[in-house]
């Protein structure tokens, strides 16, 4: 199963779909005390959106956070496409977020692509395009955004610009980006969205996706943690799982367990709210490791978090689609279930998301609420404390 199919349109599907219901959760409390996140957190995750991980052009991100990374006393070792940071006890737990955003890379003078598709090789001539569906989705989605450029290793800045429009091109079937002020730019560059993270008394909003998570990870290791974090690239593609299990194929033990932290959409912000915290059983590739799924639920239980399990949610709504006659959408496609189809046993694991609105747009919105239920269930895990 292609993940550029089953990830990105996936995805986009489920959060057009999908409108209500939720397991293990109720609505929030409009009365409740507002949230607070923790200062330091907030200035590291304000100063990582403004640093460009355009898919396929996520070098010179990997510079920032190893520097973000050694200031907090890991230990870091680059491996392609993935950066491993690790504490003093390496192997107490395992976690892993992509660090991948959506943007354009140069493919012509004066002419840009999204970045996914071009780095997970979609296209006519390899019989795996893009669907039209999706590309009707996303052709508006970036209007009038501005943009700019940079140096994929160094991060070095290379001017700034709008998009003036985006059409699919009948001759090749892609996608296809023209900008305004980026006519100096040669083929390969990439093009970051403008980013800067903005923090309401309800959402932390921003180009999350999933600089977010990668964020609280490096946090993690500010207040003590001994683990290890990976942190992966092209995930937007489907090639992180790929650098991952090389990684365990090397340095694990006979048996790994591996917990994947990311956003995960909901149509409305409302709807997303009406959960803390999202679990998985299983997606579209692989069953995921019950223990370890429990272990997680257990601990939101404990600490009253609300939990919505994803792929009950989905078989749910796929039911009600049946029952009217219409297609069901698929359970999708994540990291944590392409590594486990094909490692053979060798690794295992579940999910562990943070709900979110706006899902692939730079106005994608976390609940406080979440953030912070994601940070405590993260530090209970680890055996740490961020209060």
């Amino acid at each position: 199963m292609n993940k550029a199919s089953t990830g990105i349109e996936l995805a986009e599907q489920f959060s057009h779909n999908h409108r209500t219901s939720q397991n293990h959760s109720s609505a929030p409390d409009a009365n409740a005390d507002p949230v607070r996140l923790p200062g330091a957190f907030l200035d590291l995750l304000a100063a990582l959106v403004r640093s460009p991980s355009v898919v396929g052009a996520e070098h010179s991100f990997y510079r920032v956070l190893q520097r973000e990374l050694e200031e907090r006393g890991a230990k870091v070792t680059w491996y392609e496409g993935v950066l491993v940071a690790q504490g003093n006890r390496p192997h107490s737990l395992h976690l892993s977020a992509h660090i991948d955003r959506h943007g354009l890379i140069c493919t012509g003078p004066n002419e840009f692509q999204y970045a996914a598709f071009v780095s997970g090789a979609r296209s006519d001539l390899l019989g795996n395009s893009v669907s039209e569906q999706l590309m009707k989705k996303i052709v508006d989605r970036f209007a009038s955004e501005t943009v700019y450029a940079y140096e994929p290793w160094s991060g070095a800045y290379r001017g700034r610009g709008t998009i003036n429009r985006a059409y699919i091109c009948e001759f090749r079937n892609n996608l296809i980006f023209e900008l305004n002020g980026m006519e100096h730019l040669v083929a390969g560059t990439p093009v970051a969205f403008s980013d800067k993270l903005k923090v309401t008394n309800e959402a932390l909003i921003g180009q999350l996706d999933n600089v977010l998570t990668a964020a609280a990870l490096v946090f993690l290791f500010e207040l003590g943690f001994s683990g290890t974090a990976f942190f992966t690239a092209q995930e937007e593609a489907g090639k992180s799982w790929r650098y991952l299990l090389e990684w365990f194929r090397r340095f694990g033990g006979s048996t790994n367990q591996l917990i994947v932290v990311d956003t995960s959409p909901y149509p409305t912000f409302e709807v997303a709210s009406e959960q803390k915290l999202v679990l998985r059983h299983k997606d579209a590739n692989a069953a995921f490791n019950e223990a370890l799924t429990e272990k997680l639920h257990q601990v939101c239980i404990q600490k009253n978090i609300s939990v919505q399990f994803k792929d009950e949610y989905v078989e749910a709504q796929n039911a009600q689609l049946l029952a009217r006659g219409e297609e069901p959408t698929s359970l999708g496609s994540t990291e944590m279930g392409r590594i486990i189809s094909a490692s053979n046993g060798l690794v295992d694991g579940t999910t562990l998301q943070i709900p979110s609105s706006g899902y692939h747009t730079m106005a994608e919105s976390a609940p406080l609420a979440s953030v912070a239920a994601f940070l405590d269930v993260l530090t209970d895990l680890a055996g740490i404390s961020h209060q």
